[in-house]
């Protein structure tokens, strides 16, 4: 959101709102994403708001899932430092 912030303050809180609406089920449904295709790890996964990867890790011990990052599509693939 930082890049679209300065030009377009409105279009940048519309696509913050939408990114953590998005994260909501995850309470409910937290293996309702897709597993992410660069890690061979069942409990990070993602969502997808195109252009935007919503990566989210799930602790089942703790009953807890937490969002790891953003990730913009155009952005080369994600490595274990992003996370």
């Amino acid at each position: 959101m930082l890049y679209i912030s300065p030009d377009r303050p409105e279009a940048a809180r519309k696509l913050g709102y939408a990114l953590i609406e998005k994260t909501k089920a995850l309470a409910a449904f937290p293996r309702s994403g897709g597993v992410v295709r660069e890690f061979a790890d069942d409990n990070i996964r993602q969502l997808v708001l195109p252009p935007y990867r919503i990566i989210y890790r799930i602790d089942d011990a703790a009953r807890v899932v937490g969002v790891a990052r953003y990730w913009h599509g155009a952005q080369s693939n994600l490595s274990p430092a992003d996370l």
